[in-house]
């Protein structure tokens, strides 16, 4: 069994994500522990409410939800009445004992999982610590519930992988797979709340592993002209797909403005980065200690680490710069903020053997992942690695995190949309004016 723990400052947002999964009939609500009603009386409102009523008790905690997901081995089937057990065992396991909780019974996989959403907030008003509750709590607790429940044992390198993966499989914004807005909302709110950035350029770079990018326009463009902001799909050839949707129409707002402001507040704490700036360094020393090591050869090598390389390329083809994604401490950099060493132009010459794929072309024109306003993602479709082939038949197990890291409004208004329904069946009343 695998426990994947997300915190979050949104219960709206959490909620939304299984309610939907509810709506399409991909989830079922097992189960509303410790709510005055079952689950299958309550509806949204009543679901949020109740946990909201606690986090009220608390303004001072800014993560005040706790949305796990408990991940089984495919070969295992077990009953909805195990699962309500086993839920419920696991949440007193890392401090949770009495906490309200929903349990939702995800069937969007090809293992079995379920879904917990609460609140640390007590009836009293106390937080309950959730500071590295995956590692001291989740992690032996799965251990205990395996031999008592006798479940499938997820070795160390399953669960490192798995780990690992958490922060990019948020689930790639497909156009015409997805209903766009809904699924670039959640990854958006994600990158701009978790990653540490200090220009557009950079914010495109974790972007573009999800198959999205932040677009300023062209250079007369009305979008531009008015420092407008847009968000654009892309293909699996990194070319822009669909209608483009404004910065202002999503929840979190990311509009160039509150963009910038990040921006700056980063650039102020950018001396603090420097452990994180030694694990990057860290990391591409090791790979470069392999003979005839090629760009492609060192993307992969950094991806084991949990690095992602993005590679930005002018018309032409050339590489004139790299930035480097590290998804274990969340943080962005550019080659030159982390030396001289770093560089496109020194990486280049420390890897000689460049890719066939570094200087392709789509449509007359190269790829430039990662540039400031515009996108290309064609060479971002490596950035994901394959662990399914690493794992075999256990890699069902991955495809879990997509739920866990997608925060705030997911559905652009789930609520609203359960209005919309009931306000239509309210049409159909006719009163009499007789």
């Amino acid at each position: 069994m695998v426990a994947v723990v997300h915190q979050s400052s949104s219960l709206r947002g959490v909620l939304n994500y299984n309610e939907m999964k509810v709506q399409a009939g991909l989830a079922v609500c097992l189960e509303a522990g410790y709510y005055p009603m079952e689950a299958a009386d309550l509806n949204f409102h009543q679901k949020l409410r109740r946990l909201k009523l606690l986090t009220e008790l608390n303004q001072r905690t800014k993560y005040n939800s706790l949305h796990v997901s408990l991940n089984f081995h495919p070969s295992e089937e077990h009953s909805d009445e195990l699962l309500r057990e086993m839920a419920e065992v696991f949440l007193a396991k890392i401090g949770f004992a009495g906490q309200p909780y929903l349990l939702y019974k995800h069937m969007d996989a090809g293992h079995p999982h379920i879904h917990l959403v609460s609140t640390n907030i007590r009836a009293d008003g106390r937080a309950i610590s959730m500071h590295n509750i995956g590692r001291d709590k989740a992690r032996p607790a799965c251990v205990e519930m395996e031999k008592t429940y006798r479940l499938v044992v997820a070795d160390s390198k399953e669960k490192k992988l798995h780990e690992r993966v958490k922060p990019v499989d948020v689930g790639r914004a497909l156009y015409g797979r997805t209903e766009t807005k809904k699924a670039m909302n959640g990854i958006i709110n994600v990158v701009t709340d978790q990653y540490k950035f200090t220009s557009l350029a950079q914010f495109n770079a974790v972007l573009s592993l999800y198959n999205i990018v932040a677009d300023t326009g062209g250079e007369n463009s009305r979008v531009n002209i008015h420092k407008g902001l847009v968000f654009r799909v892309l293909d699996a050839d990194g070319n822009k797909v669909g209608v483009p949707i404004k910065a202002s129409d999503f929840a979190s707002k990311p509009t160039l403005k509150k963009l910038q402001e990040k921006f700056d507040r980063n650039e102020q704490l950018k001396k603090k980065w420097d452990r994180n700036k030694v694990r990057v360094t860290n990391a591409v020393n090791m790979a470069m200690l392999k003979d005839g090591l090629s760009l492609a050869g060192l993307k992969k090598a950094l991806q084991y680490k949990g690095i992602d390389l993005v590679v930005r390329q002018n018309t032409d083809g050339a590489v004139y710069g790299l930035t480097y994604v590290d998804h274990d401490t969340k943080t962005v950099f550019n080659g030159s903020e982390l030396g001289k060493g770093y560089s496109a132009k020194a990486i280049l010459e420390r890897c000689p053997n460049v890719g066939a794929s570094e200087g392709k072309k789509q449509n007359g024109k190269a790829q430039k992942p990662g540039l400031a306003g515009q996108g290309s993602a064609g060479e971002m479709r490596e950035f994901l690695p394959d662990f399914r082939e690493l794992m075999g038949e256990n890699a069902g197990f991955l495809q879990a995190a997509e739920a866990l890291l997608v925060d705030g409004d997911i559905s652009g208004g789930m609520d609203w949309e359960l209005k919309r329904t009931k306000r239509k069946k309210k049409k159909k009343v006719r009163l009499s004016t007789g």
